[in-house]
């Protein structure tokens, strides 16, 4: 199936990705994962709620967690690029027959609750609060050493119409996966910042939240997690990598948290800024594909993910599989 033209005017403008929700069952035990170990900055927090930015972030966090029974994420959080793009997100989603509903959100301006076409709960928004730069204060500086959210790739029943839903609303494709046997996409990255991906696809049930990533300066960074992780007792959390992936060239590591939300860690992929730029088609059975060295995925990436609240996961439609370690 043919990746759609790039819409260069949608109905409104999306600047990024901004930042995510996470249900957590022991906030302390996340708290240490994210801060003592991973090395994010406490903005603000209280009892059940703990917000995090990364060093080189103005704004008040890319991260939420918040204290509940289950572990889930909540939403997936993006920045708009002016004020009257939030009432034309609210129109245009009305108009697809999707829920539209301002929410009160700590720290941030008006904000748009919605879903996506599979029903994941996204949200829009235009002002955050403000903190002080704190990218050269460099005695905060800790863990991985993470400079600011990145990604997030999400599980979907049907990448093509995920692909399709989120062109729509001016996300571009950068690569992506075919299943040559049946000419469907297994995944895609696609992309607002001009970066290699704000959110990805890959297929799988869901719509599930695969794992958010943060960009740290060097691959060394990662190592030098790895070394950290390893003899503070989450070695075990340690679920893929150290590697590069063939698709965005990026160097990875894929750990998971207390809770079982997988967290990348991330750097090294390219820019991707020109509207015209062709996305870079890989076959499903290339082995580079998902990484270009280093050991195959496990099963566990292929199957395990966050789910969204109150959203009832689908099979996918797409059978296909790729190479996964034994």
């Amino acid at each position: 199936m043919p990746i759609p033209a790039a819409n260069l005017y949608p109905p409104f403008n999306i600047v990024r990705l901004s930042h995510v929700e996470f249900a957590v069952t022991d906030l302390a035990a996340s708290r240490a994962f994210y801060v003592d170990t991973l090395g994010l900055q406490v903005t603000d927090e209280d009892a059940s709620t703990i917000y995090l930015r990364a060093m080189e972030e103005r704004g008040h966090h890319c991260i939420i967690l918040s204290k509940a029974e289950e572990a889930r994420a909540r939403y997936l959080s993006f920045k708009v690029y002016a004020e009257e793009d939030l009432d034309k997100a609210h129109d245009w989603f009305k108009a697809q027959g999707k829920p539209a509903e301002w929410v009160e959100r700590p720290h941030q301006g008006r904000t748009l609750s919605t879903v996506d076409n599979f029903g994941a709960p996204i949200e829009f928004y235009f002002k955050m609060e403000r903190l002080e730069p704190i990218h050269q204060k460099y005695a905060l500086y800790h863990g991985v050493k993470p400079l600011r959210i990145d990604h997030f790739n999400c599980f979907s029943p049907d990448v093509d119409a995920s692909v399709a839903f989120y062109n729509e609303i001016g996300f571009r494709v950068t690569e992506y996966t075919e299943d040559e046997e049946t000419g469907k996409l297994w995944a895609a990255w696609t992309h607002r910042k001009g970066g290699v991906h704000d959110i990805a696809f890959t297929n799988g049930r869901g719509p599930r939240l695969h794992h958010t990533a943060f960009w740290v300066p060097t691959p060394l960074n990662i190592i030098d997690l790895c070394d950290l992780m390893a003899t503070t007792g989450y070695v075990s959390n340690i679920e893929r990598g150290p590697g590069r992936h063939g698709i965005s060239n990026a160097f990875f590591l894929y750990i998971i948290d207390p809770d079982g939300h997988r967290i990348e860690i991330y750097c090294s992929d390219y820019q991707t800024v020109d509207p015209d730029l062709e996305p870079i088609k890989w076959d499903l059975k290339d082995p580079q594909r998902q990484t270009l060295w280093g050991a195959p995925a496990p099963k566990s990436w292929f199957e395990h993910g966050s789910l969204f609240a109150d959203v009832e996961p689908e099979e996918p439609l797409l059978k296909a599989q790729p190479i996964i370690a034994p």
